[in-house]
């Protein structure tokens, strides 16, 4: 007879795994709190592109509504799609899933080439369904490619992230686009969202760390309440909404099918890939569980099928938005649950519109003044990646710089590759995807089948000694300072 096995000792119990903070499950009041200022600080994001490709289609008003809810519906399945998981679907990392930029100017293309109305939009939506289903079986041969994206690669897509979305929050903080709303740059418009800037700041660096870590979701509230004397608060659109709709298969007609359509929109499914691949590498760094490449594979599948998913529920290709991975990083909550609460958020929005337009009451100019928070941190975390890299050499430097370049070129000049031909656009005119391909294209070069760092010649020999200051600088330059009374660093003669 087999002895029963004695308690386990309290060093044995304590010695089990400690769960990672990215599966933590909070209590349900700070989860619902966490996860409604991931929703806030992206909502703008989800709704604009239906707004912008049914406006563009001369869609109806009461057909505009229901494209507009479609995006929330589905940004939510989305999201709880990648933040939970099915099978071998979904990064299962805090990342919030909504309506993709990229597809726009494709989409209207597609859209005009029929005609617009609810023709295009039925062609919009085969090329989706096609693209998305096409990307989802190529997702495990593009992660494949995982090892070409080391640091210095993933710390200058990161950076670029945050730079590429810091011109949203501006436009956002002067209330709209310059040249086409009347009240740009407005001083109530840039004082709200100056003052929300500062609301958030406040909060963030003096509040009980109980409210910091919600600081820009209290920065949203107040700088909305702070809005209303200024008149920016418009509070006619909750009376407009109605209280319920479901989204249901094929509302507009069965979607339409052409190869080029299809082609053009698998150019822009591989521009997206891109993006979520560096979306992913970065929401890995910031939670501090680095990404492998099922990871990503998974995360480009759940990508990939909620975009096929929503074209048949009436919506658009769905990515991840990389605001939201400058919230993770600046509120420093990892759980994927309280994300997985967003989803949840954004699903409920998309089945009562009433309730999405309450939230649509946060005026452009507090979104803004968030947002350069958000985006700004974005930045700062690629930042933080490339302090990791070894630029003892010219290579990592040279890699950098051009892919910085790159990137920079489509934010500064909007207009810069206007007449090239369409796919050369699709794809450059992304500073995320430029960079990435900049920063892939000469790692290889520099780093795998390029020369000895030995033998490379000095590249910036005109520039700064890489060195630090020296305390016989410090003392010439500080003549009273303690390096000229010959005490170091450390305080010690």
């Amino acid at each position: 007879m087999t002895a029963a096995r004695p308690p386990a000792e309290p060093a044995e119990r304590d010695a089990a795994p400690a769960r990672h903070p990215v599966d933590e499950i909070l209590a349900p009041g700070p989860m619902f709190v966490y996860g409604l200022q991931h929703v806030l600080s992206m909502y703008a994001g989800v709704v604009a592109v239906p707004l912008v490709v049914g406006t563009a289609l001369k869609l109806s008003p009461t057909d505009l509504t229901y494209l507009v809810s479609a995006g929330l519906f589905m940004s939510g399945i989305a999201t709880l799609l990648q933040t939970l998981g099915v099978w071998k679907i979904g990064a299962r990392q805090p990342i919030v899933q909504g309506t993709s930029f990229a597809a726009v100017s494709t989409m209207l293309a597609i859209g005009a080439a029929e005609g617009g109305g609810t023709v295009g939009l039925r062609a919009i939506l085969g090329a989706l369904l096609l693209s998305g289903i096409i990307g989802f079986l190529i997702a495990p041969v593009f992660t494949s490619l995982l090892r070409f994206f080391p640091e210095v690669v993933t710390g200058v897509v990161i950076t670029i992230i945050g730079i590429s979305l810091l011109p949203v929050a501006i436009r956002w903080a002067g209330g709209g686009t310059p040249g086409v709303t009347p009240t740009f740059g407005d001083v109530k418009n840039v004082t709200v969202a100056f003052l929300t800037m500062v609301i958030i700041v406040v909060i963030y660096r003096f509040a009980p760390a109980v409210l910091s870590r919600v600081a820009i979701l209290l920065g949203l509230v107040l700088g909305t309440v702070v809005a209303i004397p200024f008149g920016l608060t418009d509070f006619g659109a909750i009376s407009n909404a109605s209280i319920f709709q479901l989204t249901t298969p094929f509302h507009f007609g069965l979607p339409t099918f052409a190869i080029g359509a299809t082609v053009s929109m698998v150019v822009v499914m591989l521009v997206i890939m891109t993006e979520t691949t560096a979306d992913i590498l970065a929401i890995g760094q910031v939670i501090d569980k680095p990404a492998d490449r099922q990871t990503v594979t998974n995360g480009l599948r759940a990508d990939m099928l909620s975009t096929a998913l929503a074209s048949i529920f009436n919506g658009f290709s769905v990515s991840a938005f990389a605001q939201n991975v400058g919230l993770v990083a600046i509120t420093g909550i990892k759980s994927r649950f309280v994300v997985a609460v967003s989803g949840g958020i954004l699903l409920f929005l998309g089945l009562f519109p009433i309730l999405g337009a309450l939230v649509a009451l946060v005026p452009l100019p507090v979104l803004g003044g968030a947002g350069v928070a958000l985006f700004g941190t974005v930045a700062a975390s690629g930042i933080r990646t490339l302090s990791r890299v070894d630029f003892s050499g010219n290579a990592n430097i040279v890699i950098v710089a051009f892919s910085l370049g790159m990137g920079i070129i489509p934010i500064a000049v909007p207009t810069f590759y206007d007449k090239f031909p369409t796919w050369f656009t699709v794809i450059f005119d992304s500073g995320i995807t430029s960079a990435a391909i900049t920063a892939v294209l000469l790692n290889i070069v520099f780093n795998i089948v390029g020369r000895p760092e030995s033998d490379e010649g000095p590249i910036f020999a005109e520039g700064p000694a890489p060195a630090a200051i020296s305390e016989q600088d410090e003392a010439r330059l500080d003549p009273h300072g303690p390096a000229a009374r010959g005490e170091s660093h450390g305080g010690n003669p």
